[in-house]
C-alpha cells in the first residue's frame, strides 16, 4: 500500500492553507482572479494591504512567501481560477 505524504492533495500544509484562503475567502479569490501568477499575487496584496497582516501571510499565520510553498502549483491555481 502506497502512503500518501501530501496534505490534503497538496505538497504540504503550507501550500495547501494558502490554496484554502485564495478559493476560500471571498475577497482574497477575487483579488487572485485579477493576477496573472502566484508571484503577481503576493506583489499586489502587500501593496494593496498596507500594514496589515494580510498583507504578510494568511489569517493562520503562514507566509505568502513561505520558502515550503509549492509555487508552480499555486501558479495553477491561480491561472484556474
Amino acid at each position: 500500500m502506497e502512503v500518501d505524504t501530501t496534505y490534503n492533495g497538496w505538497k504540504n500544509r503550507a501550500t495547501w492553507n494558502v490554496a484554502l484562503w485564495i478559493q476560500n475567502d471571498e475577497g482574497l479569490y477575487h483579488f487572485a482572479r485579477d493576477c496573472r501568477d502566484y508571484q503577481q499575487f503576493v506583489d499586489d496584496i502587500k501593496d494593496t494591504s498596507g500594514d496589515s497582516a494580510i498583507g504578510y501571510r494568511t489569517p493562520d499565520g503562514v507566509a505568502w512567501n513561505d520558502s515550503a510553498l509549492d509555487v508552480p502549483r499555486l501558479n495553477e491555481l491561480i491561472t484556474e481560477l
